[in-house]
């Protein structure tokens, strides 16, 4: 499965174009075998390697910041496991939402 569709990747560039602080999210990664999950906004229009979002390693400390979508795309964990896409994730609310209520409870919950 591709982390983010061409659908998905043209809205993130979009957002990144914007520079909008109040992005919503547009994908949810995360790991299968462990408690990592990814919130997505944009990516750089310049370094489209490079997303902004929200990270939840499942260490109670998420933090919006960049990602390099290469180092995720090269994650394994058992068995060969990958990071996926949440194909049913819809957005509720603002990243900065997310992140402001990630941060209170020390944890990412969508």
């Amino acid at each position: 499965m591709k982390l983010i569709t061409e659908e998905q990747r043209a809205k993130l560039l979009a957002n990144g174009k914007a520079r909008d602080p109040l992005q919503w999210p547009v994908v949810k990664l995360f790991c299968p075998w462990g408690a990592a999950t990814w919130l997505l906004s944009e990516l750089n229009p310049d370094d489209p390697d490079i997303a902004f979002g929200l990270a939840d390693l499942g260490m109670g400390e998420p933090e919006l910041g960049y990602i390099y979508l290469p180092e995720i795309v090269s994650i394994r964990g058992p068995g060969g496991l990958c990071i996926e896409r949440d194909l049913y994730f819809t957005p509720e609310k603002s990243l900065v939402a997310y992140a402001d209520e990630a941060r209170e409870k020390g944890y990412l919950s969508t």
